[in-house]
């Protein structure tokens, strides 16, 4: 008798630059993989014509993630084409740079999206403020793992 339970998680490491490129802050946060995440993953194993995901987007919305969400709830700038996706074995990685300029503001929340606009969000994240003044670089790394548990 076979018994797999596939486990899908993912963390969101943070690091926020000042203009000279020194860290001021360094954090890791666990996300939530929302509904229309979960539906997009299960229509890329049936076949590829769910588009990649291809943007991230940092947000001030203070909401608690929760499974039914399809967006930030309050976008900072625009969202931010991925700088890189890696695939390791059973994980991907997303990272995004949001430059000098780019989301700023109290940044409380993240998401990954595969379009521009519109499209589906894979998962969001809410954490504590991150103040990113306007000359300050925030990178954001977003690690999906599967495993079977």
């Amino acid at each position: 008798m076979f018994n797999e339970n596939l486990k899908l998680s993912g963390q969101v490491a943070i690091v926020l630059r000042d203009k000279d490129g020194n860290v001021k802050e360094e954090r890791t946060e666990k996300n939530l993989v929302v509904t229309s995440g979960l539906n997009y993953i299960a229509s890329r194993i049936k076949d590829a014509s769910a588009t990649a995901m291809t943007h991230m987007a940092l947000g001030s919305g203070t909401t608690t993630e929760s499974a039914g969400q399809t967006d930030l709830v309050t976008l900072l700038g625009s969202r931010e084409a991925l700088d890189s996706t890696t695939v390791t074995a059973s994980a991907v990685a997303y990272v995004s740079s949001f430059e000098a300029g780019d989301a700023t503001g109290a940044v409380t929340e993240a998401g990954i999206f595969n379009a521009s606009t519109g499209g589906t969000m894979l998962c969001r994240v809410k954490f504590d403020v991150v103040n990113k003044a306007a000359d300050d670089t925030m990178t954001v790394t977003w690690t999906i793992t599967v495993a079977a548990s």
